[in-house]
């Protein structure tokens, strides 16, 4: 009956705009194909609504065949017509095309963010600069309708605009930043996948029964380099947001992440992951199926994984939902994201006891690009076009490509071994500090300092899934059993052999572990 009712809808609209003589026969050929759509869909029902025989059913079939057959000689055999109404009908979206055409198909649905939109939001702190683009327009427009040269007005009013748009976005403060990063414009993941590279090909599914819409992972060339990319993905209106559970990820989001974090370390394809969510999802359902758990196998297997990560930040990254998919060889981040333990409104709640207190809580927080690179957490920051990404994305998208093939110059020629050393121990020096500032050394993250030698009593044991050496901190044990086999060669020269090396490490009270931290 539905097929009935589209198909005498489709019927209408054609004898509407055809001429008398062919729209008679278009109508006696449709009528007739709905009859026979009727008999082909009633075909295993009986009149009572029975299931009718194989027998019974391959009648009904060879009439509605014959039927089809006696239509197209009344129609003068024309069956070009037919089965373009019956694909345009029938067909699924997107039925029938491969290759580019699919993907140019698909680009058109999804239509990434490539210039500046039309219908921008304006945030409170950018409303001056919004009347002031639009009062250029207007007077551009005067001036069309009217034929006057106001070239040299136009250019003063746009000078004055980008030095107030500059002047406002130098001075930002921490809430506003965070206004920026979470501005309803600001490109998404996609937007910055299917703009920066060359070939793009999305993978679906977790292996478990479900594909997280919030978490969206792909393979992808850039310049010829193919790359693993996986980031949390947020919509763009209150329809795509409800779909992409407002880029909150589940458990089966980030197994998902890690099935294909898998797949690219056992091809040698380096990773890439982009960070923009305010937290991994916090419902009661994702609780019962693992959320912790999920979270926390993300973190233990990409320490091991044998290919280089880079991790960009390109809008908020909230707590353990951001660092599930970031601990990588080298943390980027745009110059107007943050990426934070806790969501300000949250840790004023806590703090404050009220969410009035948020804009304290950010500054205290020190969430903003610039706080995070002084601190060590992040590596690079990625310079946005003045006005932020959301009003130029195009140069935003130049700029993040260009800081990302650098980036990847800096790894691609590293060892399996040198990746995975150099990831953890950038995460070892993650958080030290020092009371006495007349005594610290600064030491960015990733390098060995002074006081790295006694925190061998505090390292891991028996983690599984590390590289060997890491297991009991790397360096450290490095140094002491190269300090054990000089002593050891030095008893041999002696002639006392490795059991009197012993029996004098014995009397002397010193053990293996007091070796480590004395080296």
């Amino acid at each position: 009956r539905e097929r009935k009712k589209m198909v005498g809808g489709r019927l209408e609209a054609a004898v509407q705009g055809r001429r008398a003589g062919a729209g008679a026969r278009a109508v006696q050929g449709q009528r007739a194909r709905v009859s026979s759509c009727s008999s082909r869909c009633c075909s295993s029902v009986g009149p009572r609504g029975g299931l009718l025989s194989l027998q019974q059913r391959g009648r009904r079939g060879a009439a509605a065949v014959a039927l089809r057959a006696k239509d197209s000689e009344k129609d003068g055999g024309d069956e070009s017509h037919t089965v373009e109404m019956a694909g345009s009908v029938s067909a699924p979206p997107g039925a029938g095309k491969r290759g580019a055409e699919w993907f140019n198909s698909f680009l058109k649905r999804f239509k990434p963010v490539q210039d500046k939109s039309d219908n921008v939001t304006a945030l409170q702190f950018e409303k001056p600069l919004f009347e002031l683009d639009k009062r250029i327009i207007e007077v551009k427009k005067v001036a069309e309708e009217n034929g006057v040269d106001v070239s040299s007005q136009v250019a003063e009013l746009e000078a004055r605009a980008s030095q107030l748009r500059h002047e406002t976005y130098s001075r930002l403060t921490a809430m506003q930043r965070l206004q920026v990063a979470r501005h309803p414009n600001r490109p998404t993941f996609l937007d910055i996948v299917l703009n920066i590279t060359d070939k793009w090909v999305e993978l679906h599914g977790d292996r478990a029964g479900y594909d997280d819409p919030s978490l969206v992972c792909g393979v992808g060339s850039i310049d010829g380099t193919t790359f693993m990319f996986i980031g949390q993905q947020k919509g763009r209106n209150t329809k795509e947001n409800i779909h992409r559970n407002f880029g909150m990820p589940t458990p089966n989001g980030y197994r998902k992440a890690l099935r294909f974090m898998r797949h690219a370390d056992k091809f040698g394809i380096p990773i890439v992951t982009f960070v923009d969510t305010p937290g991994a999802y916090a419902g009661k359902k994702a609780e019962e199926l693992g959320q912790g758990e999920a979270i926390a196998l993300n973190l233990r297997e990409m320490f091991g994984l044998r290919v280089p990560i880079l991790s960009v930040v390109i809008g908020e990254g909230g707590s353990g939902g951001a660092l599930a998919i970031g601990c990588a060889n080298k943390m980027l981040i745009m110059e107007h994201a943050v990426y934070y333990v806790a969501s300000p409104e949250a840790c004023a709640a806590i703090l404050w006891k009220s969410r009035e207190k948020a804009g304290e809580a950010t500054e205290a927080l020190r969430i903003t690009s610039k706080d995070l690179t002084e601190l060590g957490i992040m590596d690079e920051v990625i310079p946005e076009p003045l006005g932020a990404a959301h009003s130029d994305p195009a140069g935003a998208f130049a700029m993040l490509k260009q800081a990302l093939m650098h980036s990847w110059d800096d790894f691609k020629d590293l060892s399996e071994d040198e990746i995975r050393l150099q990831r953890y121990a950038k995460f070892r020096k993650l958080g030290e500090y020092i009371e006495n500032k007349d005594e610290a050394v600064p030491i960015r993250a990733g390098t060995v300092g002074p006081g790295d030698s006694p925190s061998i009593d505090e390292d891991w044991t028996e983690v599984p899934d590390q590289p060997e050496g890491l297991q009991q901190g790397y360096r450290d044990l490095l140094l002491a059993a190269e300090k054990v086999a000089q002593m050891e060669e030095k008893s041999k020269n002696n002639g006392a052999g490795a059991a009197a090396f012993g029996a004098t490490s014995r009397s002397n009270g010193t053990s293996h572990k007091q070796v480590n931290t004395n080296v």
